[in-house]
């Protein structure tokens, strides 16, 4: 028994738009983690930063504390530290503070800084206006580079329910290794740098 020429069609587009459906679900899957991390970068969802070209915000009386982390991962024999451990900003207002970090192994050794902010609710507050994070940084047996990280905390957060009365912010970094511009997952070696 032989399909007619119109239920042969319906089976060809059945098969055309199955296709399409599974190349489409193959593409969204290899799309979903720049599309997040561009969704984190735009709404400061999970404790990402926003980055801004500039600070037009005004400065209220308001301070709280910003306290810095600096981390080191496993593979990576680095030292890496904030100038100080946490400083009190008033809202809006532009802050410069600088981190050193510095190669204390025999060999040049490449890394690249990732960032976040906790709580995670104020990350949407957190603007970042020149930072040194996700740039690739390769360090010659003993140097030392020094890397300045300029924000500021936006003022509505004054504003906002859920964390109005908040008191301090964590940024947090850690270094990893690094290869072609993204960090290597993969440790080599078991070295740890904690600084808080």
């Amino acid at each position: 028994m032989t399909a007619t020429p119109d239920v042969q069609r319906k089976m060809q587009r059945t098969a055309v738009a199955c296709a399409g459906l599974v190349v489409g679900m193959v593409g969204l899957a290899y799309a979903s983690v720049p599309l997040y991390d561009l969704f984190c970068k735009v709404t400061g969802f999970g404790g990402t930063p926003i980055a801004r070209a500039e600070n037009g915000s005004q400065v209220l009386d308001r301070t709280i504390a910003v306290r810095f982390d600096a981390n080191v991962a496993p593979g990576l024999s680095w030292r890496f530290s904030p100038e100080t451990p946490e400083i009190k900003v008033r809202l809006g207002e532009t802050t410069t503070v600088l981190y050193k970090v510095t190669n204390t192994s025999d060999k040049p050794a490449t890394g690249i800084a990732t960032y976040n902010v906790q709580p995670d609710l104020a990350g949407t507050y957190f603007s970042k206006l020149e930072c040194f994070c996700f740039t690739e940084q390769t360090l010659q047996p003993g140097e030392t580079l020094e890397s300045a990280v300029v924000f500021y905390v936006d003022p509505r957060l004054a504003q906002d329910p859920d964390v109005k009365d908040l008191s301090s912010i964590t940024l947090s970094y850690t270094y990893f290794p690094s290869k072609g511009g993204q960090p290597v997952a993969e440790a080599t070696s078991s070295t740890r740098t904690t600084t808080q």
